[in-house]
């Protein structure tokens, strides 16, 4: 039983007041996720980053490049990382070794960040392992650049559409249930699935849709995995 006095105690308190509150909203507002906020590379961040990549196009190595630009290999990976701010001589050199134009580095040293925007309507067809199962596929977006690929798709399963079971590939994946009800199998689990329903699992299983409640059936796939070269 509480006593009296703990009950004045506490009456007496003063309500805790959280700190930082508006401080802890703007962060949340301001990255809209819980991934850390993004920052705006440096000049020599972004040249670096471009060399790295122009390098791994032309399957150069570390070591083959530095060679051909007549630097050391810890001088170049200063450089790749964005460590150091290299000489116009030795830009010069580097891009003569992958046969590139300075000013190609410059002019793509401003960081670009990609937006895809698909209006309302079919949409493009693509076609899938799946296609041949009867399983129609709509690209609804698609990005060139960063570190990871994104493929968004619309799944549409008609009558003609067959079970298939065997996807399997690199990457995360999500679906969300639109329309219809379908058994999904991924590994060795089946979930039944309805318009609202999320699935989200590590792709590199075996996994498809095993078995047709109700069509017709459609739900959106999106599909994340890092970009080769990255």
């Amino acid at each position: 039983m509480v006593t009296p006095v703990t009950r004045r105690q506490t009456a007496g308190r003063k309500a805790a007041t959280p700190k930082n509150t508006d401080e802890k909203q703007g962060a949340v507002l301001a990255t809209g996720s819980l991934a850390s906020p993004a920052r705006e590379l440096t000049l020599e961040e972004s040249l670096g980053a471009q060399i790295r990549q122009v390098r791994r196009r032309a399957e150069l190595t570390g070591s083959d490049l530095a060679t051909a630009a007549g630097i050391s290999l810890g001088m170049l990976s200063k450089i790749e990382n964005g460590q150091i701010s290299p000489s116009l001589s030795t830009l010069q050199a580097v891009c003569r070794a992958l046969n590139v134009p300075l000013s190609q580095l410059f002019a793509t040293a401003e960081e670009q960040r990609d937006c895809s925007f698909v209006r309302a309507g079919p949409g493009v067809a693509i076609e899938r392992r799946g296609t041949k199962a009867g399983h129609h596929y709509r690209l609804l977006g698609h990005l060139l650049n960063g570190p990871l690929v994104l493929e968004p798709y619309l799944i549409t399963l008609h009558d003609d559409a067959q079970p298939y079971v065997s996807f399997r590939h690199h990457g995360i994946e999500m679906l969300y249930m639109l329309k219809g009800r379908v058994a999904y199998r991924h590994g060795e689990e089946v979930y039944e699935m309805g318009p609202g329903d999320t699935l989200m699992f590590d792709s590199q299983a075996p996994h498809g849709p095993e078995k047709f409640i109700e069509k017709p059936i459609s739900y959106l796939s999106i599909i994340v995995y890092p970009r080769e070269g990255e």
